[in-house]
């Protein structure tokens, strides 16, 4: 059996390295070590040895097969190798190489990164919430009146059972409020949905980024102080700012805030922001909600902010039609 094993392997060895394609070598492959293979035969035929001849039978028969093994390696990588030459046949390697355009940040992801940085440093944690809400949410629990133009259909998107895309990131706030007892200090970016006209400073969905902070002792001066930092982070250390009385439902005082900036354009003053301190009536309306009195009006007072992420990545860039931002056009994405 010794002289028919080393006979096998002198004509494997020469059938292998005469294979010209990988399914020839896979024949050969199986033929050997195969199940019903001539190698696999001469291992099925070892119990009818004695006990003598078995150990170095045995020893005969595993070299021979490493080296099949190994034979069928080595001709595997050098067919692969011959294939993968021929791909690159008649290839000049000197050409210059095609060019694939990197992409980049969106203006105004570049600019919620941005902002979520300066507020992060000022202690403010990032929340999130769902983009369908309840009316409870987005304009009860917010001491919105049921009379009021943005509950009615014409201005918000309502679904069929009576939920509606949210108008505004505050329903994180009611959200985060119903969660924790004070100190709260988030920010909350995200979409907001109203049914208006889409035109050059107009879109149905849009970008917020809100702000609330409730503790003990949380005063107007804190919001000013707040909203200077951060905007003189983003506009420089000339910013000048002014607080204009305004109306919001659920702030009270309440704020509209300009500013002016030479990265703005310097002369004028612009719009950027809405604030206020939270109406006690919020408080109230969560404390219901949860069944306690975590939020004590008597105790504790908050800030509230918001401004638009479009809008403000047009004033910042430049940009005279919102729609830009959603148009993915190339040529207009790639000055950023």
């Amino acid at each position: 059996m010794e002289s028919q094993i080393q006979s096998l392997q002198t004509k494997a060895l020469e059938a292998i390295a005469s294979c010209i394609d990988e399914s020839q070598l896979e024949a050969q492959r199986v033929g050997l070590l195969g199940k019903g293979g001539e190698l696999t035969g001469f291992s099925d035929r070892m119990r009818e040895l004695s006990k003598e001849e078995k150990p170095r039978i045995g020893k005969v028969l595993n070299e021979v097969r490493a080296a099949v093994t190994a034979a069928l390696e080595t001709r595997k990588a050098a067919l692969t190798a011959e294939r993968e030459a021929k791909i690159f046949e008649g290839v000049d390697v000197t050409l210059p190489g095609v060019s694939f355009p990197a992409g980049a940040i969106h203006p105004i992801t570049q600019l919620l990164d941005r902002t979520v940085r300066i507020f992060r440093r000022m202690g403010f944690a990032l929340a999130d919430g769902p983009d369908i809400e309840t009316e409870w949410h987005c304009f009860d629990a917010l001491n919105t009146p049921a009379d009021h133009p943005a509950r009615n259909e014409a201005d918000t998107f309502y679904l069929p059972d009576g939920r509606l895309l949210r108008t505004h990131t505050s329903t994180i706030q009611i959200r985060t409020l119903e969660k924790m007892a004070p100190p709260v200090r988030i920010i909350a970016p995200g979409a907001a949905y109203r049914r208006d006209e889409v035109d050059a400073t107009h879109l149905a969905q849009f970008n917020q980024m809100e702000g609330l902070y409730v503790d003990e002792d949380v005063t107007l001066g804190d919001l000013r102080g707040t909203l200077e930092f951060f905007f003189r982070e983003l506009f420089g250390n000339d910013a000048e700012f002014r607080f204009r009385p305004h109306f919001f439902p659920f702030t009270e005082p309440s704020f509209e805030v300009d500013i002016k900036a030479s990265a703005l354009g310097g002369g004028r003053w612009l719009e950027i922001a809405g604030c206020g301190m939270v109406d006690p009536a919020v408080f109230e309306a969560v404390n219901a909600r949860r069944g306690d009195h975590a939020l004590d009006p008597e105790r504790h007072t908050g800030f509230a902010f918001g401004f638009g992420l479009d809008r403000l990545a047009m004033i910042m860039s430049g940009v005279p039609d919102i729609r830009h931002f959603t148009d993915s056009d190339q040529r207009f994405l790639s000055q950023f």
